[in-house]
């Protein structure tokens, strides 16, 4: 690669991350559109071998999609609403039983000297709120609503999501290959590897990981129901969102479903049915989901996936959130080559510097003999 063609691909990359950065309000639409066409394309060209065309294909994914958010909204939204609510009218309960059990229990067991905060105004302040707003949505509602301005354009990008997602999920296949086509013959091979890479690396990463993280939800949320947790599942959730990270879902909810059990039944018993939920739901995600729907490892540690996040948010912020773990795993194929590059380069290779010269050193059996 010359150095102009260098300096051509180092401008357009400062070219894009400005456009991106300035365009960020607007671009956001497009972006998850975009996202969810991703996701969703090898489902397309699935139902192509069934002899459908794309534009009929996409067109059948785009309804049960629909059908299955209506649904989503019609029982799951007023069914987490009251989850929250019930959260939050049992939390006083919950400081209660630090505050006059788990705390003195630890202070003297342990010879400690914690002190629980004072978080009672803060449950009060929830507890008006959340019945004045009515709920989640009323709240965002309410939110969005103190500006005419602010409340069109959120409802424009809302209508845009859905008709960009359609037509970049159709043309999703054209798309690439114009982007193929406009690449310089001259790294297009190299390009093409890294792209290929990336794609396995982030398509593994997305569609696995939303999958566990879907099923283990599912799984807490029954689990916990069925032992008589009255905020059993709004737990289970949480901890199947956070789970992607390794360890974190299943620790966040066995800590507060033991909690959320022992203040509503004040027994073991049913503690020891959280850790039974957890327990199974953990041995079916290192043995059967990860396995089954993630596969090998795809080089997306958990920290680079958070530290992704928080770096993207802070950058471009909502935008950024949405691009973290495209860049991530862009990030992570590049640096992959970087060393492949470095492992094959001649100062990798030779070893030693130049002019460095490395004397063994002599054993005593291999010494000249004293005179």
């Amino acid at each position: 690669m010359t150095t102009t063609l260098r300096w051509q691909l180092l401008a357009l990359t400062v070219i894009v991350g400005a456009v991106l950065w300035l365009l960020a309000p607007v671009l956001t639409p497009f972006v998850i559109a975009a996202m969810f066409a991703y996701l969703f394309d090898p489902l397309v060209e699935r139902m192509r071998k069934l002899r459908l065309g794309r534009g009929a294909a996409t067109g059948i994914v785009f309804l049960v999609l629909t059908l299955l958010l209506i649904l989503v909204l019609l029982w799951l939204v007023p069914y987490l609403q009251h989850q929250v609510s019930t959260l939050i009218r049992r939390l006083p309960d919950w400081i209660g039983w630090l505050q006059t059990d788990a705390v003195p229990w630890l202070n003297a067991k342990f010879d400690m000297e914690l002190e629980t905060p004072d978080v009672q105004q803060l449950v009060a302040v929830l507890q008006q709120h959340w019945k004045e707003a009515g709920g989640l949505a009323a709240a965002v509602l309410a939110q969005v609503s103190k500006s005419g301005f602010a409340l069109v354009t959120w409802s424009v990008h809302v209508l845009i999501v859905p008709v960009a997602f359609f037509y970049l999920l159709r043309d999703w296949r054209n798309m690439i290959g114009h982007i193929h086509d406009l690449l310089p013959r001259s790294i297009e091979p190299v390009v093409a590897r890294l792209a290929h890479e990336s794609d396995d690396t982030l398509g593994g990463f997305l569609r696995g990981q939303l999958s566990v993280m879907i099923v283990l939800g599912v799984l807490y949320a029954i689990g916990l129901f069925a032992i008589g947790i009255d905020v059993g599942p709004l737990i289970g959730i949480i901890a199947g969102l956070i789970s992607f990270v390794p360890y974190l879902g299943a620790i966040t909810g066995v800590l507060m479903g033991a909690v959320a059990a022992f203040v509503q039944y004040h027994d073991w018993v049913h503690v020891a049915g959280v850790l039974i939920v957890f327990g199974v739901g953990h041995v079916i995600e290192g043995y059967v989901l990860v396995p089954r729907l993630v596969g090998e490892k795809i080089g997306l540690h958990p920290l680079a996936v958070i530290f992704a996040i928080l770096a993207g948010g802070e950058l471009f912020g909502f935008l950024g959130v949405l691009l973290a773990l495209p860049v991530a795993s862009v990030a992570m194929v590049l640096l992959r080559y970087a060393h492949e590059r470095y492992r094959g380069s001649e100062l990798y290779g030779s070893g030693r510097g130049p002019g460095i010269v490395v004397v063994p050193a002599r054993s005593e059996q291999s010494a000249p003999p004293k005179p």
